[in-house]
Order: structure tokens, then sequence, then C-alpha cells
């Protein structure tokens, strides 16, 4: 029965160790990009383990049926913070880049902001949805990311990274506004509304 018992305590404390491994590349992804001469290799390295660590500890925790509300609220936090690290590295290595997409940059943040106030008002807490369109969002942020830090190209791809996130940020407000209580893992706004229409969000 221990044996079982700490075999359980494995299952939890892995998910929880990536959501925390996230969030200590995101001070060291910006201490690397003040190092003018690090190698631009490392950038991908950990934005690629970034981006595999934010997928599985969802489907071990889903598997090991120990995805709780703590863990996708933490997982959401962690990712907010590592993106933000990336957009610090990238403001530190191509600040250009961002200054010719002032605009869509500037909607992007004001709706992160927006979404963060609106839900803490309405749920007292940060939503968890973890969309679709978050995870193309996601992808496109690390695909771009790599382009611009370590090859020095795809500045296009920032611009459509830019793009899907306000998009993203667009409907994961329109749930917000729909759901009438905290709900995590809601895909789609059609979910969200198949939630309010079986009453299983009042």
């Amino acid at each position: 029965m221990k044996e079982l018992t700490g075999y359980m305590k494995w299952k939890r404390a892995i998910p929880w160790s990536m959501v925390a491994f996230r969030a200590v590349l995101a001070p060291l992804l910006v201490v690397l990009a003040l190092r003018l001469n690090a190698s631009k290799l490392w950038f991908g390295a950990m934005i690629a383990a970034a981006c595999l660590s934010d997928i599985y500890d969802g489907i071990l925790a889903r598997r090991w049926g120990t995805a709780t509300a703590r863990l996708r609220v933490a997982d959401t936090v962690a990712d907010t913070a590592f993106y933000l690290a990336v957009l610090a590295a990238i403001i530190l290595r191509h600040g250009q880049a961002l200054r010719e997409r002032i605009g869509l940059l500037a909607a992007v943040l004001t709706l992160e902001l927006l979404r963060a106030l609106f839900d803490w008002i309405k749920f007292r807490r940060i939503a968890s949805y973890h969309t679709y369109s978050a995870k193309l969002w996601g992808l496109s942020l690390a695909v771009a990311s790599i382009a611009l830090l370590c090859f020095n190209h795809g500045y296009w791809l920032l611009t459509l990274a830019l793009v899907l996130g306000i998009l993203c940020d667009l409907e994961g407000l329109a749930i917000s506004v729909i759901l009438n209580r905290w709900t995590p893992d809601v895909k789609t706004l059609r979910a969200a509304f198949t939630l309010r229409e079986h009453g299983q969000s009042q």
C-alpha cells in the first residue's frame, strides 16, 4: 500500500515538475539573451524543451488522473511567464522587428491584460481554457521565436504569431463572457456555448 501511495505521488509530481521546469526556464532565457556571445542554438533547445514539457504535462496528468484545477492554472501561469521571457528575448535581440509590429504587439498585450482583469473580476481566478487556438498560437510563437533567435529569419512568422495571439485572446475573452462559472479546459467557443446550454457552467 505504501508503494502504491509513493507511485501516486510520483504521478502527481511529474506534471508539476514539468510546469515548474518552464517557470525556471523563463528567467534563464532572458539571461541568455543578455549574453551577446551566447550560442543561438541554446534558444532553440530551451524553447523546444518548454514546448515538449507543455505538451506532455497535460497528457500525463490526464492519463494518470492527476489533472487538477490547480495544476491547470499553474500550467497557464508558467506558459505566460515563459512566453513573456521569449518576448523579452526578442526585444533584446530583434527589437526593430517588434517595433515594426508595435500595433499587433500592443493589441496582444492589451487583450491579455483585459482578459486577466475580466476573469479575476468574474471568477476570482485566472482562466485556464487551453483552447485549440491557444495551442496553435503557442506553436506558431515557438516556431517564430526559434526562426528569429536562432537563424535571424522568419519575420513573417512573428507577424502570423501576433495575429493568432489576437484571435486566441478574443476567443478566450468570449468564452469567459459566455460561461457563468470558472471552468477549465474549454477547448472552443462552441464548447462554451454547449456548457452554457446544458447548464454545466451555472
